[in-house]
């Protein structure tokens, strides 16, 4: 797994695109000019940030963003504006500390730091966002600009 810092032309919220098939032969891989692209290291780190599962819905007021972040204290996730429009939520999830006598069977929970960035449209009021976190998840509010409706003004028309 492996997420691409690129902007898509389609999408103009996006930043961060996960291509699924990196690392595979018939993917796209690193190098799009080979065949056959050599297969991606996949490291704790990529897989971490690539797990914060974040919804993100319009309502006729704001842009809603949900993340599940299940363990972690408010203390421990930041949500930052960059360049005006980039909403960036991110944090660190820590390994549990191993006991000298701990035998583990299985580790799937993952940890390590991650981080999800939003391009956020023109409408939004950066200057009035809100988080709440309740129950492991993360809620952010960017309430949106009114949308001032054109007024059409009738022309006279004479002859």
């Amino acid at each position: 797994m492996s997420l691409i810092r690129r902007s898509n032309a389609f999408d103009p919220f996006s930043l961060d695109l996960w291509d699924p098939f990196e690392g595979f032969p018939f993917g796209s891989g690193s190098s799009s000019n080979s065949l056959f692209p050599s297969f991606a290291s996949t490291n704790s780190e990529t897989a971490a940030f690539a797990g914060a599962r974040i919804d993100w819905k319009e309502t006729p007021e704001a842009h809603v963003f949900k993340a599940d972040v299940p363990g972690l204290k408010k203390e421990e996730v930041k949500v930052e504006v960059e360049d005006g429009n980039i909403l960036q939520i991110s944090g660190e999830r820590n390994m549990e500390q191993e006991e000298k006598n701990d035998k583990w069977h299985r580790v799937e929970r993952s940890s390590g730091k991650f981080m999800r960035r939003f391009r956020l449209p023109e409408n939004a009021k950066t200057d009035q966002i809100k988080a709440s976190m309740e129950n492991g998840v993360l809620t952010v509010t960017v309430p949106k600009e009114e949308v001032k409706k054109p007024e059409a003004k009738p022309v006279q028309i004479t002859g």
